[in-house]
Formats: C-alpha cells, sequence, structure tokens
C-alpha cells in the first residue's frame, strides 16, 4: 500500500512549524504565505487545524483543468506542473477543502507534492499532529471520519 498524510487536530499546537517548513522548502524564505499548508484556528471549538492538500482519490482539481497541468505523480501526490498551467486558478475553487493556493510573489499555483515523497511538514510537526504513514484500512477511515467533522464544522463557522 502507499502511504498517506493523516492529520490529528486534537495534537495541533498551532505552532506553526509546518507552513515555515513548508514555505522554505518551497521557496527558500520562511514565508508562511507562500506555504501549502496552513494552520487554521477556531476559536469556537478551541482547536486548530493544519490545511493541506489531502491527496484525494478522485481529484476535483484534476479534472477542472483544462490543460492537463494536474497529474498524479509516483508518490501518489497531486501535483501541478507549472509548465503546462495556465493559472485559470480553476484548480482553486474546485477544491472543496480550499487547500489550493495562488501565490501571486512566483505566479504560480500553489499545492502539497508530498515533498517528493518525503514531507518535511510531518518530519517536524513537534506534536505529531502531521504523520506520513503508511495507508491502512483504520487510517484511511480514521482520515474520512476528520473529514467529515471538518466539513460540519466549516459549514458551521461560515453560517
Amino acid at each position: 500500500m502507499s502511504k498517506i498524510l493523516t492529520i490529528s487536530p486534537d495534537k495541533c499546537l498551532s505552532c506553526r512549524s509546518c507552513e515555515l517548513i513548508c514555505s522554505f522548502n518551497k521557496t527558500g524564505e520562511f514565508n508562511p504565505r507562500e506555504s501549502a499548508v496552513n494552520v487554521l484556528a477556531y476559536e469556537e471549538a478551541a482547536i486548530s487545524v493544519p490545511v493541506m492538500c489531502m491527496q484525494c482519490e478522485d481529484p476535483a482539481c484534476m479534472k477542472v483543468c483544462p490543460v492537463g497541468a494536474i497529474s498524479r505523480d509516483e508518490n501518489g501526490a497531486v501535483v501541478s506542473d507549472p509548465k503546462k498551467c495556465i493559472v485559470c486558478k480553476m484548480c482553486i475553487s474546485a477544491c472543496p477543502m480550499g487547500n489550493i493556493s495562488f501565490s501571486s510573489n512566483q505566479r504560480k499555483i500553489v499545492k502539497c507534492n508530498l515533498c517528493g515523497g518525503d514531507p518535511y511538514c510531518a518530519k517536524i510537526c513537534p506534536s505529531g499532529a502531521i504523520k506520513y504513514e503508511d495507508a491502512t484500512t483504520a487510517n484511511i477511515s480514521k482520515k474520512r471520519v476528520i473529514a467529515e467533522k471538518f466539513k460540519d464544522l466549516f459549514a458551521e463557522v461560515n453560517n
């Protein structure tokens, strides 16, 4: 089986180390605005959640890309090819979790590419809130349950 990113919001310390290492890995600068992961704080629920591309089984971003710039690589990551991308931003709109962004500095789409199969966010997370582990039936089920909870939480917060 392949590996997947798993998130445990109950373990997130809101230290934002994941944002910093991601931006540094992508741009050489510690700039959270250039990161493919964002830590969102939900005061009402008293939790923080690292939000990033969860490499969907059936990615909406890939379906809507008019030029085929989004594909799955050998590590299972859903990646954007900047040479093909026309920056129409349809993938940003299509992502159900809002995990794709646009870098105005680099003029390109920013999304998680699993750091080539060795995600820095998981390596540096001090609390284990982000893990990159072998996909099992149990952690895939846990991932789906957490996604459903946050889908409901997003709806609650936005109303």
